[in-house]
Protein backbone atom coordinates (compact mmCIF):
# COMPACT_ATOMS: atom_id res chain seq x y z
CA UNK A 1 0.00 0.00 0.00
CA UNK A 2 1.29 3.38 -0.46
CA UNK A 3 2.08 5.43 2.09
CA UNK A 4 0.47 7.99 3.79
CA UNK A 5 1.74 11.15 1.73
CA UNK A 6 0.64 9.74 -1.64
CA UNK A 7 -2.18 11.35 -3.04
CA UNK A 8 -4.84 8.82 -4.70
CA UNK A 9 -6.49 10.27 -8.12
CA UNK A 10 -9.81 11.67 -6.45
CA UNK A 11 -11.58 10.44 -9.86
CA UNK A 12 -11.39 9.65 -12.91
CA UNK A 13 -8.99 6.45 -13.68
CA UNK A 14 -6.91 5.30 -11.08
CA UNK A 15 -3.65 6.81 -9.95
CA UNK A 16 -1.15 7.71 -7.41
CA UNK A 17 1.18 10.76 -7.14
CA UNK A 18 3.70 11.65 -4.56
CA UNK A 19 6.65 14.46 -3.61
CA UNK A 20 9.90 12.93 -3.22
CA UNK A 21 13.31 14.12 -2.50
CA UNK A 22 15.29 14.49 -5.76
CA UNK A 23 18.12 12.14 -4.69
CA UNK A 24 19.80 8.99 -6.19
CA UNK A 25 18.90 7.21 -2.86
CA UNK A 26 14.88 7.98 -3.43
CA UNK A 27 15.07 5.93 -6.47
CA UNK A 28 14.08 3.08 -4.78
CA UNK A 29 11.01 4.55 -3.47
CA UNK A 30 9.82 5.49 -7.24
CA UNK A 31 10.89 1.97 -7.74
CA UNK A 32 8.28 0.71 -5.45
CA UNK A 33 6.06 2.95 -5.61
CA UNK A 34 5.54 1.81 -9.18
CA UNK A 35 5.60 -1.85 -7.98
CA UNK A 36 2.60 -1.61 -5.32
CA UNK A 37 0.58 0.64 -7.91
CA UNK A 38 0.78 -2.33 -10.37
CA UNK A 39 0.25 -4.86 -8.33
CA UNK A 40 -2.27 -2.74 -6.71
CA UNK A 41 -4.12 -2.83 -10.33
CA UNK A 42 -3.45 -6.73 -10.89
CA UNK A 43 -0.78 -5.63 -13.89
CA UNK A 44 1.72 -8.06 -12.32
CA UNK A 45 2.96 -8.54 -16.00
CA UNK A 46 3.88 -4.77 -15.99
CA UNK A 47 5.55 -4.76 -12.68
CA UNK A 48 9.31 -4.98 -13.52
CA UNK A 49 8.91 -3.07 -16.97
CA UNK A 50 6.94 0.17 -15.27
CA UNK A 51 9.09 -0.02 -12.01
CA UNK A 52 12.06 0.26 -14.65
CA UNK A 53 10.69 3.16 -16.62
CA UNK A 54 9.79 5.27 -13.98
CA UNK A 55 13.12 4.85 -12.06
CA UNK A 56 15.22 6.04 -15.54
CA UNK A 57 12.85 8.59 -15.83
CA UNK A 58 13.28 9.54 -11.81
CA UNK A 59 16.87 9.15 -12.45
CA UNK A 60 16.95 11.72 -15.07
CA UNK A 61 15.68 13.88 -13.15
CA UNK A 62 17.97 13.72 -10.11
CA UNK A 63 20.64 13.98 -12.82
CA UNK A 64 19.58 16.96 -14.79
CA UNK A 65 17.02 18.89 -12.41
CA UNK A 66 16.81 21.05 -9.90
CA UNK A 67 15.08 22.24 -6.30
CA UNK A 68 15.09 19.35 -3.61
CA UNK A 69 11.84 17.57 -4.84
CA UNK A 70 10.09 15.60 -7.83
CA UNK A 71 6.96 14.80 -7.93
CA UNK A 72 6.00 10.78 -9.20
CA UNK A 73 3.28 9.82 -10.86
CA UNK A 74 1.66 6.78 -12.02
CA UNK A 75 -2.09 6.12 -13.52
CA UNK A 76 -3.83 3.35 -14.83
CA UNK A 77 -5.16 5.70 -18.16
CA UNK A 78 -7.34 2.61 -19.37
CA UNK A 79 -7.99 -0.81 -18.26
CA UNK A 80 -4.92 -2.14 -20.18
CA UNK A 81 -2.39 1.32 -20.05
CA UNK A 82 -0.26 2.48 -17.45
CA UNK A 83 1.03 6.30 -17.46
CA UNK A 84 4.38 6.86 -15.31
CA UNK A 85 6.03 10.66 -15.15
CA UNK A 86 7.78 12.76 -12.84
CA UNK A 87 7.35 16.28 -12.62
CA UNK A 88 10.87 18.21 -12.04
CA UNK A 89 11.66 22.72 -11.79
CA UNK A 90 14.07 21.95 -14.90
CA UNK A 91 12.15 23.39 -17.86
CA UNK A 92 14.98 24.14 -19.87
CA UNK A 93 16.77 20.69 -19.43
CA UNK A 94 15.00 18.74 -21.74
CA UNK A 95 15.56 15.13 -22.31
CA UNK A 96 17.45 14.36 -25.59
CA UNK A 97 18.11 10.79 -26.14
CA UNK A 98 21.85 10.51 -26.99
CA UNK A 99 24.49 8.01 -27.99
CA UNK A 100 26.31 6.63 -25.16
CA UNK A 101 29.78 4.94 -26.67
CA UNK A 102 30.63 1.74 -24.90
CA UNK A 103 32.60 2.58 -22.35
CA UNK A 104 30.17 4.98 -20.89
CA UNK A 105 28.42 4.25 -17.77
CA UNK A 106 25.29 5.89 -18.12
CA UNK A 107 23.29 7.68 -21.27
CA UNK A 108 21.25 5.19 -21.91
CA UNK A 109 18.23 5.77 -19.94
CA UNK A 110 16.16 7.58 -22.55
CA UNK A 111 16.74 4.51 -24.76
CA UNK A 112 15.47 1.90 -22.38
CA UNK A 113 12.40 4.41 -22.04
CA UNK A 114 11.91 3.83 -25.71
CA UNK A 115 12.42 0.28 -25.82
CA UNK A 116 9.94 -0.27 -23.17
CA UNK A 117 6.83 2.40 -23.86
CA UNK A 118 4.57 2.79 -26.13
CA UNK A 119 5.44 6.01 -26.25
CA UNK A 120 7.39 8.87 -23.78
CA UNK A 121 7.84 12.75 -24.11
CA UNK A 122 7.64 15.63 -21.76
CA UNK A 123 5.44 18.83 -21.25
CA UNK A 124 6.22 22.08 -20.02
CA UNK A 125 4.43 23.35 -16.63
CA UNK A 126 2.91 26.54 -16.22
CA UNK A 127 2.16 29.66 -18.52
CA UNK A 128 3.43 30.17 -21.89
CA UNK A 129 6.82 31.86 -22.00
CA UNK A 130 7.81 31.32 -18.52
CA UNK A 131 7.49 27.16 -17.80
CA UNK A 132 8.09 26.61 -14.02
CA UNK A 133 8.97 22.88 -15.24
CA UNK A 134 8.69 19.90 -16.86
CA UNK A 135 6.52 16.97 -16.50
CA UNK A 136 8.41 13.88 -18.20
CA UNK A 137 6.16 10.83 -18.49
CA UNK A 138 5.97 7.17 -20.92
CA UNK A 139 2.85 5.49 -21.16
CA UNK A 140 2.64 1.48 -21.70
CA UNK A 141 0.37 -0.58 -22.94
CA UNK A 142 -0.25 -3.85 -20.39
CA UNK A 143 -1.25 -7.13 -21.96
CA UNK A 144 -3.33 -8.88 -19.16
Amino acid sequence: MPDMTTTPRGSGFPGYSETMTRTPETAAKARHFARVALCAWHMDDAVDDAALVLTELFTNAVRHARGGAVRVIINRSAEDRVYVAVVDRAPRQLPLPRNAAVEDIGGRGLEVIDGLADRWGYDLMGPGLQPWGKRVWAEMKVVR
